[in-house]
């Protein structure tokens, strides 16, 4: 299991225009930790881009198409609790660097909130495509029951060919019952 230094923790809240207190009022609703994913299954690191929030990517290098779409996947546990009914968003940006035999896009079936074991019941899921230009993708859902901090991670399944995909912030908000 791949860590990616913690010099990668941009808040997402920062590319958003907002006043400062309503900036710090959704930052305190993230619920992962943008700047420590995981990466299973791939050669990962850091990349300079300045087209990237902050300046700086995270660069996935999947080696190939596999059995399992989650062979290769991007990972962040969920460090505090979610409560049943709870609205929940997991949104970042991503970008295709290189697909294999020159593909300009590339779709890939799962990203989502998940329980970190078995049966992995999601709690917000979707698939997503992505081509050369940075993405924002937004995935919501609601808590069918409380979470446990731990209990629940993102996990975004890359293993659908060989391919480079780059990742700005992967962000979990909580918004609560309102949502």
């Amino acid at each position: 299991m791949h860590r990616v230094a913690s010099a990668v923790l941009f808040l997402a809240t920062a590319a958003i225009p907002l006043p400062a207190q309503a900036q710090a009022d959704l930052a305190s609703k993230i619920v992962n930790d943008p700047g420590e994913p995981q990466v299973n299954g791939a050669k990962a690191g850091l990349h300079d881009d300045a087209a990237a929030q902050g300046g700086k990517a995270l660069r996935i290098q999947v080696k190939g198409k596999s059995a399992n779409v989650w062979d290769a996947a991007l990972e962040s546990p969920i460090k505090k609790p979610i409560k049943a009914g709870d609205q929940i968003i997991l949104a970042f940006k991503a970008r295709l660097e290189k697909a294999d035999n020159g593909a300009t896009k590339a779709a890939f079936p799962f990203a989502g909130v998940q329980l970190t074991a078995a049966p992995y019941t999601s709690v917000a899921m979707n698939g997503f495509e992505l081509g050369p230009e940075w993405k924002m993708i937004e995935i919501r859902g609601k808590a069918d029951r409380n979470y446990a901090p731990g209990e629940l991670k993102v996990s975004i399944h890359l293993a659908t060919a060989r391919q480079t995909v780059d990742f700005g912030p992967v962000v979990v908000l909580d918004l609560g019952q309102g949502g």
